[in-house]
């Protein structure tokens, strides 16, 4: 038999109908449905390796797997093949040969979200669990400014699920930008990694700052105290994308 490849795979998905990325117990996740799918198209059991656990209802507009394979099928095969199995809601966007060595999550250097807001009274029949329907007023100087304090290699424990005491909690954001377009606002955040829903505690932390529940002021004092209680609500999962990853 052939020495096996390794494959880089590119995908987009909807995550509104699975309980996240990894497999899981109690519920469908994407990367069960996508093995699956995989297997049957090389014809052999394989295991996929993703570049990160999202939250169940989490979207992703780019997530890399990394597979390995015997099978010599060519890169648009795969493609094609592996779409025409996959549910709507999934899709193979690129396929590509990559180095032994390859592992879609540990090879990541880093990822970009995006946290998707529908600012109006009524609803938008069209961004139904595909963003954040917010009906207050949303002051885009302000949260851009307050976002800023996030930029830099810090401490996020803070804006991380309790019961993480024994993991490493100090991550690098390059970016974190507020843009409005109509009555949509998107943030976009970028890291050398992310905790388990910081970015959801982060933005429910800025729409807290946007409502006057917490003051700019303060949030130097809620990244010190490394304490979850300290920061704002946790948005809801619905509005967050993984829009890129980076190798």
């Amino acid at each position: 038999m052939n020495d096996s490849r390794n494959l880089k795979v590119m995908i987009a998905y909807r995550g509104t109908a699975y309980h996240g990325f990894q497999i899981q117990n109690n519920g469908i996740t994407v990367q069960e449905v996508v093995e699956t799918c995989v297997s049957k198209v090389l014809n052999e059991k394989i295991s996929i390796c993703g570049c990160s656990r999202t939250d169940t209802g989490v979207h992703a507009k780019q997530f890399c797997f990394s597979v390995k394979t015997h099978s010599q099928i060519p890169p648009l095969g795969f493609v094609r093949g592996v779409n025409g199995e996959l549910p709507k809601d999934i899709s193979v966007l690129s396929c590509e040969e990559a180095e032994p060595d390859f592992h879609a999550r540990f090879s990541c250097k880093g990822k970009e979200y995006l946290y998707l807001i529908h600012c109006s009274e009524s609803k938008d029949p069209f961004t139904t669990d595909l963003a954040y329907h917010y009906r207050r007023p949303f002051h885009d100087a302000l949260v851009q400014e307050a976002a800023k304090y996030f930029i830099g290699t810090k401490d996020f424990r803070s804006f991380c699920t309790a019961g993480m005491e024994n993991i490493n909690t100090v991550r690098t954001i390059q970016y974190f930008h507020v843009c409005r377009e109509g009555d949509k606002i998107k943030l976009f955040v970028k890291g050398d990694g992310f905790l388990y829903h910081m970015v959801r505690i982060m933005t429910g932390t800025l729409i807290d700052i946007n409502e006057n529940k917490i003051a700019i002021s303060q949030l130097p004092e809620i990244i010190r105290a490394g304490n979850r209680a300290a920061a704002g609500r946790t948005a809801p999962a619905c509005g967050l994308y993984l829009n890129q990853v980076f190798y």
